[in-house]
């Protein structure tokens, strides 16, 4: 359970727990999205007072994650510029940055099966060892949004090919 534990000039400060642990096999890199066909071991180790949550989880095909981006270091900023976006700069909350206020990252992923209390999954863009915050599962027609666009990544010229990148999508440079 997520407990409120302080309040210091008008910012309030929770504590969570850890529900499981995400395994890849990601040590020192890891992409900016999942990797839908990527080849590996990637999995969501569920904490044992956590499993019986993942009763009928195996009968959808795509789950959120929702994780603390625990590998991200130094100062943080307001305005970043992504690393495909050749120098654009955005707003954080315009971006996809790991670099945010909260560390919070969210990950859409295939369920490929379910054993006791493990999830094997398409590919995860975290860290081995990455802690889980929560799981949802994704339902088609309320997270399916068809008038969604590209915001001010449409306005940069080629983003068709950074569209590539951003969804992971191998090809040629």
């Amino acid at each position: 359970m997520s407990k409120e534990i302080k309040q210091t000039e008008g910012i309030v400060c929770f504590e969570m727990n850890q529900i499981g642990v995400i395994r890849t096999p990601y040590a020192d890199n890891a992409p900016y999205q999942p990797v839908k066909e990527e080849e590996g071991d990637f999995r969501i180790v569920v904490e044992p007072q956590y499993a019986e949550g993942l009763h009928k989880l195996a009968g959808f095909h795509y789950i959120y994650v929702i994780y603390y981006i625990h590998h991200v270091k130094g100062d943080q900023s307001m305005i970043v510029s992504p690393p495909w976006a050749d120098g654009v700069q955005v707003g954080v909350f315009a971006s996809r940055s790991p670099d945010r206020p909260n560390h919070i990252g969210l990950s859409i992923v295939r369920i490929k099966h379910i054993i006791n209390n493990e999830i094997l999954t398409s590919g995860l863009d975290a860290f081995d060892g990455t802690p889980v915050l929560d799981i949802k599962p994704y339902i088609k027609d309320l997270d399916v949004k068809s008038d969604a666009n590209y915001g001010w990544i449409k306005e940069i010229e080629g983003h068709e090919h950074l569209l590539l990148h951003i969804k992971g999508i191998p090809h040629k440079y």
